[in-house]
């Protein structure tokens, strides 16, 4: 009686104790738990901050899953809830986790070192958050881990060698981080391993062989990295692989054959690489699962393999950008899963094959920039699935056919650079969902008839340059009230105004009329069209007031950066308001337009400009100082103008100013000395003036100056030796001066010189012996000077 007390007494002290010990242990889950909601500072559905509570059992906590036997928390999962905070260093105290995800929230901070001690872990998934600091290298002791998954966050460092020990590991998705070096070698360890993401990160070096002893691998991503050298050979050896990519790296050589034995194999991408070599004609044969292949943006040549029909569950075949040549194979039309086709950029030749029509399944189909003949295949039209329809710049003839208007859920048709004639079919009415319409630079004639593209979705119309006539017309703004983009340069006969109702087309952002025939006044409303970038406008007989108060009304358009106005008849003054232009304005050409007057102060308020163009105007009085605020300007067209006074020196603060050209004015004084400090300088033009003192000493710093035309000026005195300093210069034009004494000898320092003149100046003295080093020049003009001596050995110098 007294043992069996005994053992029921035993007994009872171990429960209490075991029971003690569960009750501690839960108590420690929970109160991990608690630190953890403790440091989310936003959490705007309020999962944890109405259901966390310390009076209800941590096991019926929202995300949290407990084990039946010790009641510690197994799971823990809060992905998508939004939340943002950090991880915790007591965090690590549940011990008994074995699966944890945090994904898809805005966790940020380093992981706690005291994460090492969740060893049961085999899920871990903290993807798309903000985590930073370098891949934990204790991630390595979770032996357990079979699913690792730290993609979208911000962790940098190197990939650690530690995770070789974790040999249950199955999937290790790293994709999108900041990390660097290169591909341990240890990684083909991880033997059990079918997942490998490693995308998006900024690896080097060379794809370890090492990779191939992975013989379970599944997907292989390793894209959007700086990886180099070749595609390992026995790559192929990975029967398992069904996903293969290493698009956008730097990868040379050729693609190993072996690749295309994976029977397994759904997916194989090298777009964006620098890959050579051909495909094998066979390349199909043992592909029979395949869906995509991507090969887009490499050096590949070479005919389209032959064996394509194999491929019968091809879904997108990716070529374009690389140098296959050869026709179009008529077997492609067997791919009756094909959904898109790319072939663009290439050499293609050939007519397109009628079998094309029988991919009904086809939603994209691209072949721009190749040499395909023939004429647009009529087949093409009954696919009625097709979205995108890309032939531009091929030889491409004939008319477009009416049955175009079949293809109804067309969004983007792009027909440009052929030679396509007939009147543009009026069943391209029936595209409803059209939002881009390229049919430039053919042969279309006939009237141009807007109407037609009345489809309310439509963004961009490019018909330029071909034969259409017509005019614009009045209610343009509700026939295209979305379009964003209008190209109508260089049509042969397009007539009238711009009507009014362009300022309902509120969205427009760029539009081009240049080299037509338009009349009338450049309307006011304009300025209305708040989201324009470009406005070309050049080439017509458009005028306006006076005051070129449409100019005024563009300063509304904030978004405007090239304004294109020449060779119309404007006859109006520049207004000071000239200067409220947008600061993105970087464009200005006002070239042959009749206008007059100063050129305004205001303008210098366009510190972003890079190019000035007025030339060919009537424009009076001196250069702005404020020109010299422009710090941007790039080039300076002022030439064929009636401009006096001098340069002055306010040019030389513009530090990027690769053009001069100041031909054709009045201008006197000297040329700034201080030019010789533009050291971007590529060409200056000052010739047809009243230039008079001479600081060519200066320009001798311009070591890449191409041009120097000081012709037609009243320059004195000698040639400066420095000139011998201008080494890159192609023309020199010194003619129609005053220039007295010798010709410099280290002019013959000039080797890439092609033409000189010195006409027309005082020069004297023998011609230097240096000028037959000068093995680039094509025209030499030394008439009317004094010069003595003989041409002999210089003209058997440019005999030879």
């Amino acid at each position: 009686m007294e043992k069996a007390f005994t053992f029921f007494l035993l007994t009872l002290l171990l429960l209490m104790a075991s029971s003690a010990m569960t009750h501690t242990n839960v108590t420690t889950d929970q109160l991990s738990l608690l630190s953890l909601k403790s440091q989310i500072i936003s959490d705007p559905s309020h999962f944890l901050h109405e259901n966390w509570s310390p009076v209800v059992s941590v096991c019926h906590w929202v995300g949290v899953i407990c084990g039946y036997r010790h009641q510690r928390v197994k799971s823990l999962n809060l992905s998508n809830m939004a939340l943002t905070g950090k991880i915790p260093p007591d965090f690590g105290n549940l011990t008994h986790l074995v699966s944890l995800d945090l994904g898809s929230n805005n966790f940020h901070g380093n992981l706690p070192q005291e994460m090492a001690r969740l060893r049961r872990l085999k899920f871990l998934d903290l993807s798309v958050n903000n985590f930073r600091g370098e891949v934990p290298s204790w991630l390595g002791f979770l032996h357990q881990l079979r699913f690792l998954n730290l993609r979208n966050n911000s962790f940098t460092g190197s990939i650690p060698s530690s995770f070789s020990n974790i040999s249950e590991l199955e999937t290790l998705n790293l994709k999108f981080n900041s990390i660097e070096g290169q591909i341990p070698k240890v990684i083909g360890n991880i033997l059990n391993l079918r997942v490998l993401n490693l995308g998006g990160n900024k690896l080097v070096g060379f794809i370890p062989t090492s990779l191939l002893n992975a013989s379970r691998l599944e997907i292989l991503e390793i894209s959007y990295n700086s990886l180099q050298g070749n595609i390992p050979e026995g790559i192929g050896n990975l029967h398992n692989l069904n996903w293969l990519s290493i698009q956008y790296n730097h990868l040379t050589g050729s693609i190993p054959f072996t690749i295309f034995n994976i029977s397994r194999m759904e997916f194989i991408a090298f777009t964006g690489n620098s890959l050579s070599g051909s495909l094998p004609n066979g390349l199909c044969n043992g592909l029979p699962l395949l869906k995509g292949l991507y090969l887009s943006y490499n050096k590949l040549h070479g005919h389209m393999p032959t064996s394509l029909s194999s491929c019968s569950q091809l879904q997108i075949l990716s070529l374009s950008y690389n140098e296959f040549d050869g026709p179009i194979h008529s077997e492609i039309g067997r791919l009756s899963n094909l959904q898109i086709l790319y072939l663009g950029t290439n050499h293609f030749t050939g007519m397109i094959p009628q079998e094309i029509g029988n991919l009904v399944n086809l939603v994209e189909l691209a072949m721009a920039k190749n040499q395909i003949t023939g004429s647009v295949p009529t087949s093409i039209f009954n696919i009625s699935s097709l979205q995108l329809l890309s032939l531009w710049q091929n030889n491409l003839r004939g008319f477009l056919p009416r049955e175009i208007g079949n293809l109804t859920k067309m969004q983007r048709l792009e027909l440009s650079g052929n030679k396509l004639i007939g009147e543009i079919p009026k069943e391209i009415s029936n595209l409803v969902e059209l939002e881009e319409l390229d049919l430039g630079r053919n042969s279309f004639s006939g009237s141009l008839d807007m109407e037609i593209f009345n489809i309310s979705g439509l963004k961009i119309i490019y018909l330029s340059f071909n034969n259409l006539s017509g005019s614009l017309p009045p209610n343009i703004g509700s026939i295209l009230p979305n379009i964003e983009e209008l190209y109508l340069r260089n049509l042969t006969n397009l007539v009238g105004t711009i009507p009014h109702s362009i300022s309902n087309c509120s969205k427009l952002t760029i539009l081009e009329l240049s080299n037509n025939q338009l009349t009338g006044l450049i309307p006011n409303s304009l300025g209305y069209l708040t989201h324009l970038q470009i406005l070309n406008l050049g080439g017509n007989n458009l005028t306006s007031d006076s005051s070129l108060s449409f100019l005024t009304s563009l300063t509304n358009c904030r978004n405007l950066t090239d304004l294109y106005l020449f060779l119309n008849p404007l006859n109006g003054m520049l207004p000071v308001s000239v200067g409220n232009f947008s600061t993105s304005l970087i464009k200005f050409y006002a070239s042959s337009c009749k206008i007059r007057g100063r050129i305004p102060d205001e303008v210098g308020y366009l510190n972003s400009l890079f190019d000035l163009d007025l030339t060919g105007n009537n424009l009076a009085g001196s250069i702005p100082t404020s020109i010299g605020n422009l710090r941007n300007l790039q080039g300076l067209f002022l030439s064929n103008n009636k401009l006096t006074g001098s340069i002055g020196d306010n040019l030389c603060k513009l530090q990027r100013l690769n053009v001069i050209d100041l031909t054709q004015n009045q201008l006197s004084g000297s040329l700034p000395n201080c030019l010789g400090k533009v050291t971007s300088l590529r060409e200056i033009y000052v010739g047809s003036n009243v230039l008079s003192s001479n600081t060519l000493q200066s320009l001798g710093n311009l070591k890449d100056l191409v041009v120097l035309d000081l012709s037609s000026n009243n320059m004195v005195g000698s040639l400066p030796p420095e000139i011998g300093n201008l080494k890159a210069a192609t023309l020199i034009d010194l003619s129609m001066n005053q220039f007295s004494d010798g010709i410099p000898r280290e002019i013959g320092g000039l080797q890439n010189l092609v033409q000189l003149s010195l006409r027309h100046n005082n020069l004297q003295g023998a011609i230097p012996d240096s000028m037959s080093n000068m093995v680039g020049l094509e025209f030499l003009d030394l008439s009317n000077n004094n010069i003595s001596g003989t041409f002999l050995s210089l003209w058997r110098s440019f005999k030879s």
